[in-house]
């Protein structure tokens, strides 16, 4: 030590001993402490709002019970997967037990969540980056851990586009696996493919579009080759109980470039509409038709939608799927209200012209 230190330690009645001591645990205490301290990701950590997430599917049968990795074999087998959320689509899982743990490979048909949470969206907002998962390869597959099988999982995924998180149910279901994979006898709560309603109906995520890249970022609406304006196109849709339709062809609305749709609905029921995690509002609030302006997310393929009816006195979220035709781009005097508005306009032109012709006839006539 410097003697010009010593004496200053001297003087202050420190012994250097003492000082020694503190030095070293000082170092000591800064070789424990960790090099990289793990801070919430600031870019994100933004949370869907409960108005913009679709309604939650019910997973769970009666009767279920947690199955947990020491119920199962060691290996990697297919499973079924559910999410509860009509955008966020399992196409397959295989399971992987090892080490008295279980993961699973999840594939989506979506490309629209780069990063999943196992949590919840509040806690993914919260988490520092390397708690996120990320896709593998070209396949848009997750690796997740399972912590047990015929259980409700809580994941977040982050949405690409609108850069925020939405809450998810994952289901594994150990009906599903293949025989001689569980230790233990499952109780009896029927066939979970069957109660999913995956073997009968189509739901809004088992479309998956093919996406450019050219959309436009905001909304996801594809680019047009058109000047901006109203136009009209033919749409077709497909899904519900079949009672409900929309106007065919209906307005195509080219804004910036890019294709929007104006759609009337058979009903005036519907007050919302979730078109790629966004929720649009019904435009009429005169008691009409329900009216919604959406986004074009592709053209001549199906597009995933969930529309919100209270036909039926609660509110029901129900899924569709629309096809915009391309080839049937038209002047907007194609759909039948325009049509009609531009009759009713001739004819009110004609009775106008008629009832002034008729009274300068019969001024004529006085005179």
């Amino acid at each position: 030590m410097d003697e010009r230190v010593a004496a200053l330690l001297r003087k202050i009645g420190i012994p250097c001993a003492t000082m020694f001591a503190v030095a070293f645990l000082c170092a000591f205490l800064c070789m424990l402490w960790p090099a990289h301290m793990a801070y919430a990701d600031s870019g994100h950590n933004k949370v869907a709002p409960s108005e913009q997430m679709a309604s939650a599917k019910a997973l769970t049968l009666e009767g279920m019970v947690p199955i947990t990795a020491d119920q199962v074999k060691e290996g990697t087998y297919d499973i079924k997967a559910e999410s509860s959320s009509s955008f966020f689509k399992i196409k397959s899982a295989k399971l992987t037990v090892r080490d008295g743990e279980m993961t699973a490979a999840i594939s989506l048909d979506s490309k629209s969540y780069p990063l999943v949470y196992m949590g919840t969206g509040e806690e993914a907002a919260a988490a520092p980056a390397e708690d996120y998962i990320e896709f593998d390869g070209d396949s848009w597959t997750f690796t997740v851990p399972v912590s047990a099988l015929d259980q409700e999982i809580n994941c977040a995924a982050y949405s690409k586009r609108r850069k925020q998180w939405y809450d998810r149910k994952l289901m594994f279901y150990a009906a599903t696996l293949p025989e001689g994979a569980l230790l233990v006898d499952l109780p009896e709560y029927g066939d979970p493919i069957e109660a999913s309603g995956t073997s009968a109906a189509k739901t809004a995520s088992d479309v998956a579009l093919q996406k450019t890249g050219k959309e436009n970022p905001e909304t996801g609406a594809v680019p047009i080759d058109l000047p901006d304006g109203e136009y009209s196109i033919e749409v077709n849709m497909t899904g519900g109980s079949g009672r409900a339709s929309v106007s065919s062809p209906t307005w195509l609305i080219v804004e910036d470039g890019y294709a929007y749709a104006r759609l009337l609905w058979s009903s005036s029921y519907y007050d919302y509409m979730i078109v790629d995690e966004v929720r649009y509002d019904n435009l009429t609030d005169d008691g009409s038709n329900s009216t919604f302006k959406i986004p074009i997310l592709a053209m001549d393929e199906e597009i995933p939608v969930v529309a919100d009816t209270t036909a039926m006195g609660d509110p029901v979220e129900i899924d569709y799927f629309l096809t915009f035709y391309s080839t049937t781009v038209d002047d907007k005097d194609a759909i039948p209200q325009e049509a009609a508005v531009k009759v009713l306009i001739l004819a009110l032109i004609i009775i106008a012209v008629g009832g002034v012709l008729n009274y300068v006839l019969k001024k004529r006539r006085k005179q």
